[in-house]
């Protein structure tokens, strides 16, 4: 189970730059970790993309178990989001994340600059 204290939601966009060893990123290494199994797929298949089965199996593995279940509310909230800022083609992934972190108390970790603006966002590049 994830412990809530000194939580952050880690978008895809934050996990990736770990991996990549982004210096920026260092302080959240030790943070707890919230993600959706979307952002597994995500993660997965960019690793997958970039360096190979091997490696997106063993952080598949790492990041997995702080996936969290999330339900129908999230959903419609998150497609309200996303049809709102339909212009800036916000992933569904990010818009779920997004909203999950709102609802559980916890910020949104991404450099995604579509987010940067946003309320409740930990802006990271």
């Amino acid at each position: 189970m994830v412990k809530m204290d000194d939580a952050y939601f880690f978008d895809s966009y934050a996990v990736m730059e770990i991996v990549k060893g982004n210096p920026s990123y260092k302080e959240y290494i030790d943070k707890n970790i919230v993600l959706i199994k979307e952002n597994i797929f995500e993660i997965y298949f960019n690793i997958l993309r970039q360096i190979n089965k091997e490696t997106a199996e063993e952080i598949s593995e790492e990041y997995y178990p702080y996936v969290l279940d999330f339900d129908e509310e999230i959903i419609k909230e998150a497609a309200e989001l996303k049809l709102e800022y339909y212009k800036q083609n916000i992933s569904m992934t990010d818009c779920i994340g997004y909203v999950l972190a709102k609802k559980i108390g916890i910020k949104f970790l991404t450099g995604n600059k579509e987010f940067e603006s946003f309320d409740n966002v930990e802006f990271v590049k």
